[in-house]
């Protein structure tokens, strides 16, 4: 059962609607049928910042040692 966001036409109410199939959502200000579905925005939290890449010249075990990488 997906929540689906709408705007009333009758009124301009703007709400959310756990919608079952087979269901018509009205505006629960005045009852109207008459509802414009919008786009629905996610929105995610992080509570931690993004791990940091290690230098790549400094981050492998070549046999030159650190920064003596091949790849340079």
């Amino acid at each position: 059962m997906p929540i689906y966001e709408y705007a009333c036409s009758a009124c301009g109410h703007k709400f959310e609607a756990l919608v079952r199939s087979g269901t018509q959502p009205q505006c629960p200000a005045c009852q109207s049928p008459e509802l414009d579905k919008l786009l629905s925005v996610f929105a995610t939290t992080t509570t931690q910042a993004a791990p940091t890449m290690p230098n790549p010249c400094q981050s492998c075990s070549h046999a030159n040692g650190p920064g003596g990488c091949g790849m340079n």
